[in-house]
Order: structure tokens, then C-alpha cells, then sequence
């Protein structure tokens, strides 16, 4: 296995609305995870987990500075293993060419991650969740 694990776990959308935007997801006929708030949602679609965040605190969390327009307000995730393997992932992504935009730290939430931007700057949060688990292919089966 290399140090980035070549998974797609969690696509957070920055909401800006957040109780629209749970009210919608949950009008589609998507369930929504034990514990959602007005603070952080989640829908776990298929293997991936849909997580809605307050647009201004994904920003400061995914170190959305620069231009105006320079990110979309969307992160992606890679979920790996353990509390330790956040900052070798995190390292192999810098030395395969991503930009570093937010160092690894423990989160108040329990978890470890960083960010990094890749080549396009896209946002990609390094994480490592206690409550994640995943199947021998790395599809995510539970979050939380």
C-alpha cells in the first residue's frame, strides 16, 4: 500500500444555508447520520460520504485563502487508517507535488487531518476519523 490510499471517502460541500441544504438532501429521500446539526451533516451515499460544513468555517479549516474565486468551496477527502498515517500521507502528497494549506492537527471533533491543494487547487483533507470503517476494497461503510 502506498501512503496516500487511493480512496475517495468524504466530498464536503461549504453551505452557506446549512439548514437548506440539510432540509434538501433529507427531500430526496437521503438518511441522514445519527447526530446532524445546523453545525455539521452527514449522508453516507453509496461507499462516499456527503458532508455538509458551514462554508465559513471549511474555509478557515481548509486554508482557503488567496484570489477571490481561487477555491470553490468544495473539499475532498482521503480517510486512512490510523491517527499516525494523517502526516506520512500528508508528506507523500507534498513530495508528489501538492501544495501544503493546512498542516495536520488534532481536530476538536476527535480526528487528525491536514490539507494540501493539488496542481488545480482542489482541496484535499488528509484524515484520519476513530469512527470510519471501511471495506477490503477502502469503500467507506459507517462514518460515526
Amino acid at each position: 500500500m502506498t501512503d496516500v490510499p487511493a480512496r475517495l471517502t468524504v466530498v464536503t460541500l461549504g453551505a452557506r444555508d446549512m439548514g437548506a441544504l440539510r432540509t434538501f438532501y433529507r427531500s430526496l429521500g437521503w438518511p441522514e447520520l445519527p447526530g446532524g446539526a445546523d453545525t455539521w451533516a452527514g449522508f453516507l451515499l453509496g461507499g462516499v460520504l456527503l458532508a455538509l460544513f458551514p462554508l465559513d468555517e471549511l474555509a478557515a479549516e481548509a486554508g482557503a485563502g488567496g484570489p477571490p474565486g481561487a477555491w470553490s468551496g468544495v473539499t475532498l477527502a482521503c480517510n486512512v487508517d490510523s491517527r499516525e498515517q494523517v502526516d506520512s500521507a500528508f508528506a507523500a502528497a507534498v513530495a508528489a507535488g501538492a501544495t501544503p494549506v493546512a498542516d495536520p492537527v488534532d481536530r476538536p471533533w476527535g480526528g487528525r487531518s491536514g490539507y494540501v491543494a493539488d496542481p488545480e487547487g482542489n482541496r484535499w483533507e488528509i484524515a484520519w476519523a476513530g469512527t470510519a470503517r471501511f471495506d477490503e476494497r477502502g469503500a467507506l461503510l459507517a462514518f460515526g
